[in-house]
This record gives C-alpha cells, sequence and structure tokens, in this order.
C-alpha cells in the first residue's frame, strides 16, 4: 500500500483527491449532470404542449444552437451518440467487408458502430501525448499495407477496401488533427471525428468537429451536457446532413398523410423532450466548462510534480473540455493501479480505470490490428478520477 521503493504512496494520493473533493457526501459520483438552467421551464412546456416525442420545436432549436456553437453548418440531433456514429459511416459510404481504421483505447460504441455496418474495424495504437490515434505509427503502418486501386484504397493483406479513419478525442482532449488529416488525404481515407466526449474542446483555435467528413457529439448523462440520452451529426456539406435527417427519420418521404419510405431508414430520431432538456443545458455551456476547467487546474496544482504519476493535461495545441480527468501512473507505479482504485473506491472516490481495449474483447479479438504497444502500455497505467462540473463550482466562483 505504501511502497515507497516504488516513489508512490497510495494514501498521500487519496488525501490529495480529498483536498479537491466535497467531505460532507458518501460517495463522490465520477461524473454527474448539473442542472440549474431553464431545464425545469423548457421541459415543462413540453409536457403541457404535448411536444414530447419525434417533432417538436426545440429539436430544431437544439440543432441549430449546436452548430453556433461548434461552427459547423449543420448538426442533425439523434437519439445517441452510438445512432451517430453509424449514421456517419452509412453517410460515408463504409461498405460490408470494408475495413475502418478504429482506436483501440476507445468506448466500445465506436467499434460497435462499424460492426452495424459489417464492416470490419483494424485497431491502431495511441499516441501517449495526446491518448488518440498515433499518426506518425499509422502512417508507418498504412505504407506498409495500403495499396491503391481504382475502387479506393486496398490493405495488401487482407485484400479489403480500407474505406474511413474514426479519430476518437480521448477523455475531451484533441487528438492530433492536422497530420491526421493529412494521412487520410493522402491514402484517400474518410475521416469521422468521434467527438462524442468533446463538445467544448478546440484544435488550434477551431471545435473539434471541423477537421472530418462528419463529426458526432453525445449528450449521454455522463457527458459535459445531456439530454438523458442523444447524440448529434455534424458536417459542413448541406446534402450529407439532409442526407443524415432523412436515414435518421425511417427514410420517410414527406408528405401530408402517406408513409412513403424509400431505403432502409433508421428511427433513430431525438424526442423533443430531450432536446429541450438539451437547450437548457447549452445555454450553461460556457460555465460548465470554466467549471470543468477549474476542477482540472485544481487537480493539476495538487498533483504537480509528484514522484509516481502524473495528472493528464491538453496537448500544447489545444484547448480541453476536460470531461473526463484522469491519473497517469509512472512505468515502476503501474503495477498499484488496481489498489488505488480499491482504495479510493473504501473512501468514497469513485474513479475508474480506462476501458478495457477493443482487440481484448472476445467479439472484437478476431479483426487485425499492428503494434498496440502504447495503447496497451496507457490502459494498465490511467485511472480516471472525478469530473463533475459541480466539483469546480466553488473553484471557479461559479455558484
Amino acid at each position: 500500500m505504501n511502497d515507497k521503493s516504488i516513489g508512490l504512496d497510495l494514501n498521500d494520493v487519496v488525501a490529495a483527491l480529498k483536498q479537491v473533493l466535497p467531505t460532507d457526501q458518501e460517495a463522490v459520483p465520477l461524473h454527474e449532470p448539473l442542472f440549474g438552467g431553464r431545464e425545469w421551464e423548457y421541459v415543462k412546456d413540453c409536457l403541457d404542449t404535448g411536444w414530447v416525442s419525434s417533432a417538436g420545436p426545440y429539436v430544431s432549436r437544439f440543432e441549430e444552437d449546436l452548430a453556433r456553437f461548434t461552427g459547423l453548418k449543420r448538426a442533425v440531433a439523434v437519439v445517441n451518440g452510438t445512432a451517430a456514429l453509424h449514421t456517419a459511416l452509412l453517410l460515408a459510404g463504409v461498405k460490408a467487408e470494408d475495413e475502418v481504421l478504429v482506436p483501440t483505447l476507445t468506448f466500445v460504441a465506436t467499434v460497435n458502430a462499424v460492426r452495424y455496418c459489417q464492416a470490419v474495424p483494424r485497431f491502431v495504437d495511441a499516441d501517449e501525448r495526446t491518448l488518440g490515434v498515433d499518426p506518425v505509427k499509422l502512417r508507418r503502418e498504412l505504407a506498409e499495407i495500403a495499396r491503391f486501386t481504382p475502387e479506393g484504397t486496398v490493405n495488401s493483406r487482407t485484400g479489403r477496401r480500407i474505406k474511413a479513419l474514426i479519430v476518437m478525442h480521448t477523455f475531451g482532449h484533441p487528438a492530433d488533427l492536422d497530420p491526421l488529416r493529412d494521412l487520410c488525404a493522402e491514402f484517400d481515407l474518410d475521416l469521422i471525428e468521434d467527438a462524442a466526449e468533446s463538445l467544448g474542446s478546440y484544435y488550434q483555435g477551431v471545435h473539434t468537429g471541423h477537421w472530418g467528413k462528419l463529426a458526432v457529439l453525445s449528450f449521454n448523462g455522463n457527458k459535459t451536457i445531456t439530454t438523458g440520452g442523444g447524440g448529434a451529426i455534424l458536417t459542413d456539406d448541406e446534402d450529407l446532413a439532409n442526407r443524415a435527417k432523412h436515414l435518421t427519420a425511417t427514410a420517410k418521404q414527406p408528405h401530408p398523410w402517406a408513409y412513403r419510405h424509400d431505403e432502409v431508414g433508421y428511427n433513430y430520431r431525438l424526442p423533443n423532450l430531450n432536446a429541450a432538456l438539451g437547450c437548457a443545458q447549452l445555454e450553461r455551456l460556457p460555465e460548465l466548462l470554466a467549471m470543468k476547467r477549474a476542477l482540472a487546474g485544481r487537480y493539476a496544482k495538487i498533483f504537480s510534480g509528484w514522484p509516481g504519476l502524473a495528472f493528464v493535461s491538453e496537448p500544447e495545441f489545444a484547448r480541453s473540455n476536460y470531461w473526463l480527468n484522469a491519473l497517469l501512473l509512472d512505468e515502476n507505479s503501474g503495477s498499484q493501479r488496481d489498489l488505488l482504485l480499491e482504495l479510493t473506491h473504501q473512501a468514497g472516490i469513485l474513479t475508474r480505470p480506462a476501458w478495457d481495449l477493443m482487440h481484448t474483447l472476445p467479439m472484437f479479438e478476431p479483426f487485425p490490428h499492428g503494434d498496440l504497444s502504447t495503447a496497451e502500455d496507457l490502459a494498465r497505467r490511467l485511472v480516471n478520477i472525478p469530473s463533475s462540473p459541480v466539483l469546480g463550482q466553488a473553484i471557479s466562483g461559479r455558484v
């Protein structure tokens, strides 16, 4: 528990966390929503007017507000982030047996969406600086396996078309997007940004979502803003946005009364009730981001110069929303990760490890990958710590 020989005293880590977190709670959740704006008012309006389902004014308003905040031309609201990813892949033209490059260090939804298209995930490694896709390593890998054909880029080892790259902004920290976009142009790949965790994060001063053909957001209950469940597809391509709207509304053709559908569609529409909640949350997003950055700043100060671990900070080229704060144990202390998780939970601090790497899950084990040693190393050393905006209220002065 207190192994000084490897430089990390876990009791001291727990004590440091307690300096930041409230002491009057039995348990401090990893992440919880913060309501305090016009949520009640807008949801009550839905109930009073009867517009609670997949039509209503708050859906359009939410889409317009999202587009305005992110700087993209269009946002299409859907029922969750996974539905947004699935739709984005369909819009990008991903077909059965295509290969899609995906990070192994990600949430399972990223890869599930690929399999919904009956496509083949090819797992790629992480960059320790960003926790996102490593552009240098991926370029080296593609240079070895890619073959250019009139039908697109083909994996010379499998014979399958490599159609797209999904880049996930891990814990809200933007991946290094410029070289990844250049790589996609060089190898004729569609770039899709899984920005589910990065609403309010900026790369080179521009909101995430602008580098790919499409991007997606999530508004699950644990995200920076929430609609209960919900997601969105972002794009600057009006035609793609219109097609997204059509596909996610069961591919129903407009008509005053007839139910005519012109292709297989999906009932992925976001209910007005959820969108109303999102509109109220989005109004407070700048405040929520300030609270989260204040919390991250406090953690960074507390853990500055610690032997055995480091606070995971935003890359130098980015401004992160710090959706989920993390500690990274060093090489010598990595073996203590599980004990740290146990001790923090005993203290009522609900930490968690990173996700199990995707290539280790039984349903994804058969799929191809190159060297994933960085992601494997990071996964055994990462610990997520409480990150709710409410924890940053007093620090930011926004009570």
